[in-house]
């Protein structure tokens, strides 16, 4: 193997170190410490929103989801009651107690304002943080860790991680992420973990040059991430997910593996991770079917994350976002369509939890988007511009590098505490 096939500049000081079977990081030589965190969760297939947090105050509602539709709190097999107009999705019980406790809240309506109904370009548009353009070379998530203040000299992982089998597109860019593989193939050795060969590397590049200590750093980082994901967990619990992004099958472990490695190592400020399956064009269900099967292991995965941080939680911001919502009415089969506004998560301690943000534009048939979806009154550009803003402290002169063409506001969402 040549030394240009193995070592990959990414950035200055940067090196691609293998992390698992098939994961990478890429590592710099002088990551930042902080205590504020993000987490991003990204439904890939576009999620029910009005399944998940359900207007069951809505008229409309019933009318258009004749036996997909989650009844009235109170009633058998229905909505647990959130705010005397919202309710939650049963199968996601397990969250409750986050509500309850205010660190749980959620935005109602939002989305992109882009009309497209392509999950690849809304995906797309949505992690370059550029929605309607195309051209945009690099992910909102990248640009963020650019633009971030930069800390001291210190040695460790480095400050963005993804979990998932390749770099997701809101990576994208020219700052080094840490990518780590999904289930069980996130903790198996990698060929640097044969000694015959990790001490053959060792040994060619044990010098003072650049690239020498560049692989010095990364087997050091490759090291700390194993140790911080294997440290306090039961391997042979955990199941193995999906290629790409994953089932929510797999999401607990993966989940708990995350809040293992944030809560041992502070170094690490950014993560994001993908959940597949939520594409659900016939028999969606209702209380019990293919969403619910879905929704449940989700949400033990976001419960799972919240007690995996500790401690850290307190300092740390989850969101949950998915490309768009669904039509308002059900189809022939027992499923919904791709549609326009849906709903986004944000946990942690510094969210103003225990109600449902947003402003929201009801039900009725002269209120829908393009006549069939709920619209969008939330650009998800804007919440996510707050919590890094006051969050993560970014400056305003610095916001315009991550959202490029954020609008202005015509009002100001306060999804954190004050």
């Amino acid at each position: 193997m040549r030394r240009r096939q193995f070592l990959s500049a990414l950035g200055a000081g940067a090196v691609l170190i293998p992390v698992g079977r098939s994961g990478f990081a890429a590592v710099p030589t002088a990551p930042a410490e902080t205590k504020k965190k993000l987490i991003v969760i990204f439904q890939r297939g576009a999620v029910d929103g009005l399944s998940v947090v359900v207007p069951y105050a809505e008229y409309n509602y019933y009318q258009y989801r004749s036996s997909i539709a989650l009844a009235r709190p109170g009633q058998p097999g229905g909505a647990i009651d959130l705010d005397g107009r919202f309710g939650l999705n049963p199968a996601l019980s397990s969250v409750m107690p986050l509500w309850r406790n205010g660190t749980l809240a959620f935005v109602h309506a939002a989305g992109s304002p882009d009309a497209t109904r392509s999950h690849f370009d809304a995906q797309d548009f949505m992690e370059s943080g550029t929605p309607g353009r195309k051209g945009t070379p690099d992910g909102w998530m990248n640009r963020l860790l650019g633009a971030l203040p930069q800390g001291g000299q210190v040695s460790g992982p480095t400050r963005a991680v993804s979990i998932g089998p390749v770099l997701p597109r809101i990576y994208a860019g020219p700052m080094s992420v840490a990518n780590i593989a999904s289930g069980r193939a996130a903790t198996r050795e990698t060929v640097l973990d044969r000694p015959q060969v990790g001490n053959a590397f060792d040994q060619l590049y044990k010098g003072d040059d650049r690239l020498s200590k560049a692989y010095q750093d990364g087997r050091s980082a490759q090291r700390e991430v194993m140790a911080s994901i294997d440290e306090g967990s039961d391997s042979k619990e955990m199941n193995a997910a999906s290629n790409g992004a994953p089932l929510p099958n797999g999401f607990p472990d993966d989940a708990a593996r995350l809040a293992t490695l944030m809560r041992r190592d502070e170094r690490v400020q950014l993560a994001f991770m993908a959940v597949g399956g939520w594409d659900t064009h016939a028999n969606q269900g209702g209380e019990k079917g293919q969403l619910a099967n879905r929704l449940q292991p989700f949400g033990q995965g976001i419960a799972a994350l919240a007690e995996g941080l500790g401690p850290v939680y307190a300092d740390t911001t989850i969101v949950v976002i998915s490309e768009f919502g669904r039509t308002a009415r059900q189809n022939g089969n027992g499923g919904t369509d791709h549609g326009h506004g849906n709903v986004m998560w944000l946990l942690g301690g510094p969210v103003a939890g225990g109600k449902v943000h947003g402003e929201w534009p009801g039900l009725e048939e002269n209120h829908l988007y393009q006549g069939r979806d709920l619209a969008v009154t939330t650009d998800f550009r804007q919440v996510l511009a707050q919590i890094v803003e006051r969050h993560l402290q970014l400056s305003d002169g610095r916001l315009h590098e991550v959202f490029p063409e954020l609008p202005r506001a015509e009002y100001r969402l306060n999804v954190l505490r004050a």
